[in-house]
């Protein structure tokens, strides 16, 4: 399946951030995108951005019958779903024993609740209409892309919660894979590592500069561009299945 016009592209948390330049590359290609996510101001302005190829809807991926109504109306506008892309997700930093307190079963499950069930609730939806799709030649219906995290490998300290989202996404992709071969849909994982987002946006300089220097090669931030790049090769390749690939520069934490 070749990103192009007339692909009908699902992305979750498209309007920032990594889900962002998923979007753009892909509705720069002509694709048809639908855009999910909470921030009706930023989605909204994209649509505008981008016009009749692009569709916003309000989605709380934490929600499932929002989740099912939204791929439902993605799917109707569409005519269709190729691929879904989740990238919607929360990246909160605390320790377990903190200064100001315990950390609370509350905060920890906000996380696993909106990273790992919010891109479960997102697979099992996507899969239901894809596989009422017609197969192309490799009998392929769909193509599934979730992110998680090199934090799912190399967690640090006051990512107890964040990790274990992470490391949830990449354990359900080789079984998701399995189960929806029966029906032709492709599951990917992409775990990124630093990745010049609106997170870095409110770091000190030095900060920054020395997270930028912990990383082997290129020795920077990665840009979200590079990361659409990979979303767009896994879509268009169609013996990647069930894999999580590391895009890290080499990075260990």
């Amino acid at each position: 399946m070749k990103v192009e016009k007339g692909v009908r592209i699902v992305v979750s948390g498209g309007a920032s951030g990594l889900g962002r330049a998923v979007v753009e590359r892909f509705a720069a290609a002509q694709a048809r995108v639908v855009v999910l996510d909470l921030n009706e101001a930023a989605g909204r302005s994209l649509a505008d951005t981008w016009g009749a190829s692009l569709k916003f809807v309000c989605t709380d991926v934490t929600a499932e019958p929002s989740v099912d109504a939204a791929v439902r109306s993605a799917h109707d506008w569409l005519g269709g779903i190729d691929a879904v892309v989740n990238c919607a997700g929360i990246a909160p930093a605390r320790r377990v024993l903190a200064k100001d307190g315990l950390m609370t079963t509350a905060d920890y499950t906000r996380v696993i609740q909106i990273n790992l069930i919010g891109t479960f609730c997102m697979c099992r939806a996507a899969a239901d209409v894809m596989q009422h799709n017609t197969p192309d030649a490799n009998g392929q219906r769909g193509v599934i892309i979730n992110t998680a995290s090199i934090a799912a490998f190399d967690g640090q300290i006051g990512q107890a919660a964040y990790s274990a989202s992470k490391a949830g996404i990449v354990g359900m992709t080789l079984p998701l894979a399995r189960e929806f071969a029966r029906i032709g849909v492709r599951v990917m994982t992409i775990a990124p590592g630093l990745f010049r987002t609106p997170l870095f946006d409110t770091l000190p300089a030095k900060a920054v500069a020395d997270l930028e220097a912990s990383t082997p090669f290129p020795k920077r931030l990665g840009n979200p561009p590079e990361f659409a790049a990979l979303v767009a090769h896994i879509i268009e390749n169609p013996m990647l299945n069930g894999e999580t690939i590391r895009l890290d520069g080499a990075l260990r934490m």
